[in-house]
């Protein structure tokens, strides 16, 4: 499939359902649990505390991946505000200082938020991912993209402090994320 195919297909999927190209197949994100929906809601809040300059956009549509061939909608997108201005549904990857995404539970969620996903924003150079894995009750950072992959990971249990290094640079107390695991 082109990509051209998938934003065609894409285009015309229900509302009811998120649709990825990640490693040249066709993804279907499910919908967050509510849970997933607050940490979300939660990091939006702690961002803009820290980095009022910045916005953290949910599900916005990145070209990802070599090349820019692959489409992915992270959970979160840390961006200087009006980064998007004036863009259609997808955008490329300029200018997003992290990529946020939040396991979900089904499973697919390992392979793709812990393999497929790091190395597609690697490959566009988003300087920092964010995982936070409620499967594993842990937080962790990339950093340094290089060559499709994240050089340096550093990983937390929730409760802990881990630093976001530059561009993003302040420390994310992670304790309030207990409160969101089943």
């Amino acid at each position: 499939m082109t990509v051209e195919e998938f934003e065609e297909l894409e285009h015309h999927a229900p509302e009811t359902v998120w649709l990825e190209f990640i490693n040249g197949r066709v993804v279907v994100k499910p919908a967050p649990d509510g849970n997933h929906s607050e940490i979300v809601a939660w990091l939006q809040r702690v961002c803009v505390r820290h980095r009022p300059e910045l916005w953290l956009h949910s599900e916005r549509g990145l070209k990802t991946e070599r090349y820019r061939e692959g489409r992915a909608r992270p959970d979160g997108v840390l961006v200087p505000v009006g980064s998007f201005k004036g863009h259609g549904e997808w955008s490329a990857t300029e200018g997003a200082l992290m990529a946020v995404e939040v396991t979900s539970y089904d499973a697919d969620a390992g392979q793709r938020d812990r393999v497929e996903k790091p190395g597609g924003y690697a490959a566009t150079g988003i300087p920092v991912y964010l995982l936070i894995d409620r499967d594993d009750h842990s937080v962790t950072v990339f950093t340094e993209p290089q060559d499709g992959r994240y050089r340096q990971q550093e990983n937390r249990p929730f409760g802990a402090t881990l630093k976001l290094p530059e561009p993003v640079d302040f420390a994310l107390d992670t304790e309030p994320l207990k409160e969101f695991v089943d």
